[in-house]
């Protein structure tokens, strides 16, 4: 007489059900191979985009290269990398002038770089910026 297995075949169902939902926190902090978080802050200046996009006492998103720019309300800018301080993920989300992180919910002060929200408990990598020719222009810090 075979030995019967004790897992019911309800039981194997539904782990096999939860298994993709379990692993979808995971995919929003991945690159698409899986290898780790996705993006990264620049490694050289970019250019960003023309200077009157950020408008005094605000910011802008610039998702494609990873990077937030402020304007505060006297007019001097700054940059930080939209780079999560807690996992690593790239932050795809402005509200106002506050960034949401997609992965755990983090929040940072796009006008310091400040978290406003754990997890994270670091501030933003903080960016050089300047106007060239009438351009943003954001890179690493010197």
């Amino acid at each position: 007489m075979p030995a019967r297995s004790s897992a019911s075949r309800r039981t194997v169902l539904r782990g096999a059900a939860a298994a993709p939902v379990a692993g979808l926190g995971l995919a929003a902090c991945s690159t698409p191979d899986g290898d780790g978080p996705a993006g990264a802050a620049p490694t050289a200046p970019v250019d960003l985009g023309a200077a009157n996009e950020v408008a005094k006492g605000a910011a802008q998103l610039y998702q494609d290269h990873n990077v937030v720019v402020s304007r505060d309300r006297n007019g001097t800018l700054k940059a930080y990398s939209t780079i999560c301080t807690h996992a690593g993920c790239p932050i795809n989300k402005l509200r106002g002038t506050t960034l949401v992180c997609p992965c755990h919910g983090s929040e940072f002060d796009a006008l310091t770089g400040k978290v406003v929200q754990a997890p994270a408990t670091e501030s933003l990598t903080e960016l050089t910026v300047r106007t060239t020719d009438g351009r943003i222009v954001a890179g690493p810090a010197s």
